[in-house]
């Protein structure tokens, strides 16, 4: 199992050992991935290639307005380039249709946060469309969030749940030479 020794909160390493070694390109560049929510999913790998994924909570306490969610939001993805030792590339889940107005109000807070601070940072970010990501893992592009899970798991991860198993699809497909970047 392949450990990283970023102290992240809320935070777990999965994943198979690495073997392979990076692309050329990605090379001491940490490279993470994110399924925006109140409920975060998240994959880093590691400047070491190591793999570190978790979910991270971003709810409003009872006597917080709603724009503390994003504060803290902004606050944790400095917290994870620091910590990373500098962020190379953001690859983001890219949604286009939701459940309810409330979320989708919410995924466009995370959204329009995220890729602010990556302009203000100077990191590179892209969204990768959600049905892309699933025929990546599963070979469906309209897989539910149990198989996604389970096509994690069986790669070797151990995903809580499909917020981080979305995350680790995803940065799977940004850093392999048979997802989206070599």
């Amino acid at each position: 199992m392949a450990h990283s020794t970023l102290p992240m909160p809320a935070a777990h390493a999965s994943g198979p050992q690495i073997t392979a070694p990076l692309p050329v390109a990605l090379r001491h560049h940490a490279v993470l991935a994110l399924d925006l929510g109140t409920t975060t999913g998240w994959a880093l790998r590691g400047r070491d290639g190591g793999i570190a994924s978790g979910t991270m909570t971003f709810r409003p306490g009872r006597f917080e307005g709603g724009g503390m969610r994003f504060l803290r939001f902004r606050a944790w993805l400095t917290e994870v380039a620091d910590l990373s030792g500098g962020l190379a590339r953001i690859a983001f889940e890219e949604v286009r249709r939701h459940v309810s107005t409330d979320s989708s109000h919410v995924y466009a807070g995370f959204l329009a946060t995220l890729t602010a601070w990556c302009e203000q940072a100077g990191i590179a970010y892209e969204g990768v469309p959600v049905g892309t990501i699933k025929r990546f893992a599963t070979g469906r592009g309209n897989a539910d969030k149990a198989a996604m899970v389970a096509a994690m798991r069986a790669r070797g991860f151990a995903p809580t749940d499909d917020n981080e198993a979305d995350a680790i699809a995803l940065l799977l497909w940004a850093t392999e030479s048979s997802g989206g970047r070599a």
